[in-house]
């Protein structure tokens, strides 16, 4: 449903831009208001993504994508990304909220607006 190059687009514009955006606001980039179903089928085109430029050397854009409520990623964002704690930069945060999820997801914000910003 979601082009990947389109999506993988629009966040490297925001990564450039040194911004976020929700959920919601990134659906309705892609022409959709925000439901549940399109959250999570755009979740799954964010882990591939992520997962294609891991390979690629590069930093993950999915960060770039968080809740409305407090600016972080979702839960799935963590879960999915658990298994590579030890190989991604920063100390893994024990909660998917609060001051330590805020601190690792700064970092992983930071590290795409520097990769980008360069390229």
């Amino acid at each position: 449903m979601f082009d990947p190059d389109e999506v993988k687009e629009i966040l490297i514009g925001v990564a450039r831009a040194r911004g976020a955006l929700t959920y919601s606001q990134m659906l309705g980039l892609l022409g959709h208001r925000f439901t549940r179903p399109l959250m999570r089928q755009l979740c799954s085109v964010l882990d591939a993504l992520d997962e294609e430029g891991r390979g690629a050397g590069e930093p993950g854009l999915a960060v770039l994508v968080v809740r409305q409520s407090d600016g972080l990623p979702g839960q799935g964002w963590f879960v999915s990304r658990s298994h590579l704690s030890e190989d991604l930069p920063g100390e893994w945060p024990l909660e998917w909220e609060g001051s330590e999820a805020r601190a690792y997801v700064s970092l992983h914000q930071q590290l795409a607006y520097e990769y980008w910003a360069e390229k």
